[in-house]
């Protein structure tokens, strides 16, 4: 016996109709599949209830792979983000504001900004900050380098995935 039958031997028992019509519950299986073919990335778990209606989504994380330790989807959103930006200069690499907000050089007003163009970074290093609700987000740098050039100025609004500064590879003009 299904769990659909339960429900509608249930409905029968208590003198009210059935939780769900046979064909309903099938178009709403049809839909969940329909559903999760059409999510991005790899599923871990798709829970779907019907009493107090909640559906739960759970994405695989991301694996490292063998050859540079970094995740596909990283790679691959990497790989879109130089097709996007053409204006940064081959072999450099851009930092990109991860939200919306303010860009703000240094931790304080009157403090020195953590980077000028020319400095040497280390990988992890805070480059600076992007303020978004209250909340400052510190933008490391995520690999080592020198700054190139620094494209947005101190307490400048930003857009999502905007480049606010290129490193150039260590050892490199």
């Amino acid at each position: 016996m299904t769990p659909s039958d339960l429900a509608h031997r249930a409905g029968q028992l208590s003198g009210g109709p059935s939780a769900e019509p046979p064909g309903r519950a099938r178009d709403l299986s049809d839909e969940v599949v329909d559903l999760a073919r059409s999510l991005p990335g790899d599923l871990r778990r798709l829970t779907v209830r019907d009493g107090d209606r909640a559906i739960e989504v759970e994405w695989a994380p991301d694996l490292p792979t063998a050859d540079t330790g970094s995740t596909p989807s990283r790679r691959a959103a990497a790989a879109e983000a130089e097709e996007q930006a053409p204006d940064v200069p081959v072999g450099g690499t851009p930092v990109r504001a991860p939200l919306v907000g303010t860009f703000y050089a240094g931790p304080s007003p009157e403090a020195d900004p953590f980077v000028r163009v020319g400095d040497e970074v280390e990988a992890g290093q805070t480059l600076g900050i992007v303020e978004a609700m209250k909340l400052m987000n510190p933008i490391v740098a995520e690999e080592s380098g020198t700054v190139h050039e620094i494209r947005v100025a101190d307490a400048e609004s930003v857009e999502y995935d905007q480049v606010l500064m290129v490193l150039r590879p260590p050892g490199r003009p």
